[in-house]
């Protein structure tokens, strides 16, 4: 299963993050390895530089069903790595919900 990791400029995405960002959805998403083509992730700051809400890290993924639409879940968080467990297990929910939507229409 292929992952790619973008970010925001304010999100440095470095070895240890795209390690971290790598084992989640290898975790939560690994089962489903050979129905996804690929799950993009996309990391940002929503208040960049300035302070404020405790909840401005995002992570949105996307997981690309082979023959199904794509799929999408978020998370914001105070911290980055809680934001991409938070949108990890949504997706995970969201994938169990697809297969079996598309396994009960056969």
């Amino acid at each position: 299963m292929q992952v790619l990791i973008n970010s925001d400029n304010q999100i440095s995405v470095n070895e240890e993050l795209t390690k971290f960002v790598q084992e989640e959805v290898d975790r939560a998403l690994g089962r489903f390895e050979e129905r996804l083509t690929r799950v993009e992730v996309f990391l940002s700051d929503l208040n960049g530089p300035k302070t404020g809400s405790s909840a401005d890290k995002r992570c949105v993924i996307e997981a690309r069903p082979s023959g199904m639409q794509p799929v999408s879940a978020s998370e914001d968080a105070g911290v980055i790595t809680e934001a991409v467990s938070g949108a990890v297990s949504k997706m995970k929910r969201q994938l169990e919900s697809a297969f079996g939507r598309a396994a009960d229409k056969r």
